[in-house]
């Protein structure tokens, strides 16, 4: 690429756009929003009242007729257009960020990296969560073996909104559109369990469905069981009037505990942008404890949360783009969490565990 800013495409303008992608773009040095796709008028109006020197198209097929002013493509809309958006981008020879989940199947999942594979043009997918400022804290922790062999991986994200939300398209059954939380924060908390504890040997799971008119799981648990013994646990809801523990993380020496969500998505959602104030900070009221023996010394009280750095991701698209570096997230990552939600899927459906092997990506 030229010295030029990275002219960036985003399609669709919803939460995933609007919240996350525009602004990270748009506070990322040497990239700039160039184009933003949407079909809803509020949507067009929001997008130009916050980039005037966008152009606002209605569809992506007016996008592809700009494909020579194009440099990144972030594919930010429903989950069932992810693979034939990506597709498109891929054959257009215009790198693409794909936001999670990758593609509704591993199968899709799979297609999308060989085309990326054969066309030689940089995929890389939107797993956020990998910079959140606790997640990062638990690696950090993990890292300094301040808790020991680890034996237990507990892991929450826990919201509550007891009534569906009509017309939504993540409450869709279809299974192109990859609804419920297994898809939606399940791609997020196993892919973090994967970070930390590697490749796990079987999968079980509860989906629940407990809001009544509710078609897609609502309340749901995940076991990972790894070969050093560690367990994963994980637990998405949206029925939980008072969350658990964000993380336990148990070693044989120590144990951490935080409770609370990451700031970042409020931060956004309010208007703040990287950089500002108080960004990916948590004050010191929210901080995780830890309780271990380490070096023959007891230590016990708060460890502050490392900041948050979502701003990170798209810092090292802007790399891989100018300087060729590893694309932020490896697909075949995202792919490898595909493969096991739909493990997860049959393990609930059988009411077993289920084992699993290795990608063949």
């Amino acid at each position: 690429m030229s010295g030029s800013d990275i002219r960036t495409a985003i399609i669709g303008y919803g939460l995933a756009g609007a919240v996350f992608h525009a602004p990270l773009i748009a506070t990322t040095p040497g990239m700039r929003v160039s184009s933003i796709v949407t079909s809803n008028g509020e949507r067009q109006a929001a997008a130009r009242r916050a980039f005037p020197d966008a152009a606002i198209l209605p569809s992506s097929d007016d996008l592809w007729r700009r494909g020579g002013e194009l440099d990144l493509v972030v594919v930010a809309s429903p989950n069932s257009s992810h693979v034939p958006l990506a597709l498109a981008s891929i054959e257009a020879g215009v790198p693409v960020v794909v936001d999670k989940p990758l593609a509704p199947s591993a199968a899709d999942g799979r297609r999308l990296i060989e085309a990326s594979e054969a066309r030689k043009v940089p995929l890389t997918v939107f797993q956020n969560r990998r910079w959140d400022g606790d997640f990062r804290t638990v690696q950090a922790l993990v890292q300094a073996d301040l808790l020991g062999p680890l034996v237990r991986f507990e892991s929450r994200f826990e919201r509550y909104r007891p009534v569906p939300r009509e017309g939504a398209w993540r409450e869709r059954p279809e299974p192109e559109e990859a609804g419920g939380l297994l898809f939606d924060l399940g791609s997020h908390l196993i892919d973090q369990a994967l970070i930390v504890l590697g490749e796990p040997q079987s999968v079980y799971a509860e989906l629940g469905v407990r809001r009544p008119g509710a078609l897609v799981d609502d309340d749901t648990f995940v076991s990972l069981d790894f070969a050093s013994g560690v367990q994963a646990h994980l637990w998405m809801s949206v029925v939980t009037r008072e969350p658990g523990p964000r993380f336990v993380v148990g070693g044989l020496r120590g144990s951490y505990t935080k409770m609370g969500l990451d700031p970042q998505e409020p931060f956004l959602r309010d208007g703040g942008r990287p950089g500002d104030r108080g960004w990916g900070i948590e004050p010191p009221e929210v901080w995780g404890r830890i309780s271990t023996e380490t070096g023959g010394v007891h230590l016990e009280g708060s460890v502050e949360t490392l900041p948050g750095r979502y701003d990170v991701f798209y810092s090292q698209v802007a790399e891989t783009l100018r300087a060729g570096a590893r694309v932020p997230v490896d697909p075949r990552d995202s792919l490898r969490g595909l493969e096991l939600i739909e493990a997860a899927k049959r393990s609930a459906a059988e009411r077993q565990a289920v084992q699993v092997t290795r990608s063949r990506q």
